[in-house]
Order: structure tokens, then C-alpha cells, then sequence
């Protein structure tokens, strides 16, 4: 890309002062408002930056949206900025007992569930050889575990008895691998391997599967990550520019409607083109002349 066309070397995001981290939608951004009236979504991990976004862009479009996450207080401040018919439940994907939870509270306020998004996942950044067995196994259990366990749980409880349905899991791009993030890589391929198999699986249920691989995208998640790989993110993306909230929250609502059921058994890329880049990554800007990956720095305990 010619040098007149590039962006300054600090990400757009952190240095715009309109993305100060929050969400705020003033309406819906893809579908006419009411497109998704009478529809119900469930959004894992729905309290803050993309699943917020996401849970927004659905309730803006006329969906009752039941939010779910560990922690309640951050739920019930997430629930009055959605507005609409939201509502939280308070459970961890990480167990049965959770799972069951949250598509129960559905259920039992509204009825079905047309959507499940399972957004909620986590990682954190460190060589593959820094990574623990039980750094590892923790990856992989909330990642793959947690979302196969709402896979089936969504599909038991609602949409195999009503007859239709879909499910969006939350991987990553690129698929390629990337140093420092050996584990999330793993544990991704694993769900968009499940969300191919379900797909299969599930179509005679009337139960579409489809899987939506993030780039690098502008959320306040991505400051915990070391600073110079924060800073200078957007250098690998083909776009030259991180892609934002809005994008997640607007992919996720088309999905939600007819063309989600015609992409069923599908990975779809939203990353800038980062999936065909072959550029360097790390960013050659992390501070390590020897190219070691920097490992994040994590709290204790």
C-alpha cells in the first residue's frame, strides 16, 4: 500500500474521540427497525464490548434479548442501555447447570429462542511455550466446552422442539495460526470444525450453524494485550484500520434473519482482508529485536 494511503501508526480507535470504548446505538444500522419483531436471542457474554454491541443492534431491530455473564452488576447496567424487551441472566457456559440456565430463562420469558450468539470467550497473550497445561485446558474449556455445552443445550431445549433456529459461534481470523495465541487458535479451529458438524447435524431440525471469525477489532479488550501490539494492530490488517463494534453488531443482525439460515455450516471472515494477509505478526514494532512473543502480564492468582 503506497505510504500516502496509510493511516497514522496509532490505531484509529484509541485515538478518535468519538470511540471512547462505550456503545451506544442510535438506531438500527442494517435492518429496519421491527425487521426482528417476535424474535428472541440469547447473547452469551452480553455485558460489555461486542456482545453488547451486538445485543444492541438485535433489541434496535425489534428482538427480545436475554443477556448472560458472570457478573450481575455489569449485566444490569448493560440491560438499561440495550432498552427494549432485555433482560440478563447471571451463569457461567462453563457448566451445565449454567447452560440450562440461560436458555431456560428464555424460555420461560418469552416463550423460544430464534438466536443463540455465543459470544463469550477469552484468551490471553503468551508464547505457546509460556502457555501452561492448565493455562491451555482453561482456554479450551470456556471457548470449545462452553460453546458446544450452549450448542446443545439451545438445540435440547428450544429449537429441535420448535422446529427452527440459529446459532452463531465466535471464532477467530486468521485461521492460519498466529505466535501468541496458540491456544484461542486451537481452541477456535475446534469450533468452526463444531459449527460445520452441527450445521450438518441439525438440518433436518430446521437448525442453522454458522461461524463468524474476527480480525482485530476496536474494543477495549484488546488494550489488556501487551502495548505495542495494541498500538500498532491495524498495521496488519489489509484495511489498514481495526474494524469496530457497529461491524460485529450489524454482521450479527444479518445473520439473525433469513440470510443466517442460507450461510448455515459456513465460516465467515470479518477481519479486513487478515485472513489472506501475509504480513508480520507479530507487529516488527514490539520492542523484541531477538522476535520473541511478549507475554501479556496477568494478575496473580
Amino acid at each position: 500500500m503506497p505510504d500516502g494511503h496509510r493511516l497514522p501508526r496509532e490505531n484509529a480507535y484509541f485515538s478518535s474521540p468519538d470511540r471512547t470504548g462505550r456503545v451506544e446505538m442510535m438506531g438500527p444500522q442494517v435492518l429496519a427497525e421491527g425487521a426482528l419483531n417476535g424474535q428472541v436471542a440469547v447473547v452469551t457474554g452480553g455485558g460489555t464490548n461486542l456482545g453488547l454491541a451486538a445485543a444492541q443492534e438485535l433489541a434496535a431491530c425489534g428482538a427480545a434479548v436475554v443477556i448472560a455473564g458472570r457478573r450481575e452488576e455489569v449485566l444490569a447496567q448493560a440491560v438499561t442501555r440495550i432498552g427494549g424487551d432485555s433482560s440478563f441472566v447471571v451463569a457461567d457456559i462453563r457448566e451445565d447447570s449454567g447452560a440450562q440456565a440461560i436458555v431456560t430463562s428464555a424460555l420461560e420469558r418469552h416463550g423460544r429462542l430464534d438466536l443463540l450468539l455465543n459470544n463469550a470467550g477469552g484468551q490471553f497473550w503468551a508464547p505457546a511455550e509460556g502457555i501452561s497445561t492448565n493455562g491451555f485446558a482453561a482456554v479450551r474449556r470456556l471457548n470449545v466446552e462452553g460453546s458446544l455445552r450452549m450448542c446443545e443445550t439451545a438445540w435440547e431445549l428450544a429449537m429441535r422442539i420448535q422446529g427452527s433456529g440459529t446459532i452463531i459461534n465466535t471464532t477467530v481470523s486468521p485461521h492460519t495460526g498466529m505466535p501468541g495465541m496458540a491456544h484461542t487458535g486451537a481452541a477456535r479451529a475446534a469450533v468452526e470444525s463444531l459449527t460445520k458438524d452441527l450445521a450438518s447435524q441439525w438440518s433436518s431440525d430446521g437448525v442453522a450453524v454458522v461461524a463468524l471469525a474476527l480480525g482485530r477489532l476496536a474494543t477495549e479488550s484488546l488494550k489488556k494485550y501487551p502495548e505495542p501490539i495494541w498500538r500498532t494492530a491495524q498495521q496488519t490488517v489489509p484495511l489498514q484500520r481495526l474494524g469496530s463494534m457497529a461491524d460485529y453488531g450489524s454482521l450479527v443482525t444479518l445473520l439473525a434473519g433469513p440470510l443466517g439460515r442460507g450461510l448455515s455450516g459456513t465460516v465467515i471472515d470479518l477481519d479486513g482482508g487478515l485472513a489472506n494477509w501475509h504480513g508480520v505478526w507479530p507487529p516488527d514494532e514490539t520492542g523484541h529485536e531477538d522476535g520473541l512473543v511478549p507475554t501479556e502480564q496477568r494478575p496473580a492468582g
